[in-house]
């Protein structure tokens, strides 16, 4: 089951905007809730731990799963032994994040706790450390693996890494999350305010956009806010994203645009034909639901570019009504309308639809 979180971080808030927080998030869906113990190295905690402790005890209330970011030295400061989690359960959070891990045998054992403790390994690690843990074999229903935020601008992982890190978590099946940035929340672990998200290229985007990166990727289970606190207006945007049918993209549409070309446009779910093209994403039901409708020549661009929201006119007769999306750039013969564009922000998207797979576009407000 694919699930969305929130982050809450309980020595930088009072309970009340925690709590309230919790709810409105519960309110929309989420269900999961990430926090972080690696303050408490080298502290005193004890006032630290207390406020954790209230925050996970509501959450639990909610029915919210909790993991805690850890690290080796928090065992240490801690006195905490890695075969023996009681503390953790006597917290009653669901799981523990490994920010860093240990050799791969210890993280095997501690799949294999008898309080059915998640252990979320550090997807932004890379290199073979998920082949070391499975060599031990784990217990692979308490072994998840969540990527990395990163606070620093352009620190974030690139897509290219991203896929690479995420696919052996793919081929071993193990439940996965990233993290998304909200773009009003100034709250994290750390004195850094620069956003929280798992992909660079996410730091900017509004966060339905983000939502659907991740989606459109497939290489992540959940997604979760990184930083707190979200709108309200961002939680449920967020929300809309994440359990839509299908994953969208942003258009920004002409003002010359017709009614059916509106319609065509914004009211049908895309497909794009398995027959691809490198010029162009056709989805050509409508032009069978708009065969008898009279679709005016707009002659509006000399030449098409990426990302140009198309549909083909009357002079075309035979192809009247497709939908099409300009892939690179070619001339504009007279017989298709350029209706709208992909936004900005959505246009590097377009790059991971595939043959067969239906979308939306929907219009940028």
């Amino acid at each position: 089951m694919r699930m969305l979180g929130v982050s809450v971080y309980p020595e930088k808030s009072t309970f009340a905007q925690d709590k309230q927080y919790l709810d409105l998030a519960h309110k929309y869906g989420y269900q999961r809730v990430f926090t972080s113990l690696l303050q408490l190295v080298g502290a005193n905690g004890e006032d630290i731990l207390a406020k954790f402790k209230q925050v996970v005890d509501y959450a639990n209330s909610l029915g919210m799963k909790v993991i805690v970011d850890i690290n080796p030295s928090l065992f240490s400061s801690l006195n905490i032994k890695y075969d023996d989690l009681a503390f953790f359960a006597k917290l009653k959070v669901w799981g523990l994040r490994l920010d860093e891990g240990f050799s791969g045998l210890e993280e095997a054992q501690m799949t294999r706790n008898p309080y059915g403790l998640k252990i979320e390994l550090n997807m932004s690690r890379g290199t073979h450390y998920l082949a070391q843990i499975m060599d031990y074999a784990p217990n692979v229903d308490n072994l998840w693996g969540c990527h990395n935020f990163y606070p620093q601008a352009y620190t974030g992982l690139s897509e290219d890494i991203f896929l690479k890190y995420s696919q052996p978590y793919r081929q071993f099946n193990i439940h996965s999350a990233a993290f998304i940035s909200s773009q009003v929340a100034t709250t994290g672990p750390w004195a850094v305010s620069e956003g929280l998200p798992t992909l660079e290229s996410d730091r900017q985007r509004a966060v339905s956009s983000q939502v659907n990166h991740l989606l459109l990727m497939n290489m992540v289970d959940d997604i979760i806010v990184g930083n707190a606190y979200a709108s309200k207006e961002e939680l449920e945007n967020i929300a809309a994203a994440f359990k839509a049918p299908q994953p969208f993209l942003h258009v920004q549409l002409n003002l010359q645009i017709s009614g059916i070309e509106r319609q065509i446009v914004l009211d049908e779910v895309q497909l794009y034909r398995g027959d691809a093209s490198a010029y162009l994403l056709r989805s050509s039901s409508s032009r069978v639901k708009y065969r008898q409708a009279v679709i005016a020549p707009l002659n509006n661009e000399e030449n098409f570019q990426r990302g140009d929201i198309i549909v083909v006119n009357d002079k075309y007769e035979r192809y009247k009504g497709e939908l099409q999306i300009a892939l690179r750039s070619f001339t504009n013969d007279g017989r298709r309308n350029v209706v709208g564009r992909i936004t900005d922000s959505d246009l590097p998207l377009l790059a991971y639809l595939q043959p067969w797979q239906s979308f939306k576009l929907v219009e940028q407000k």
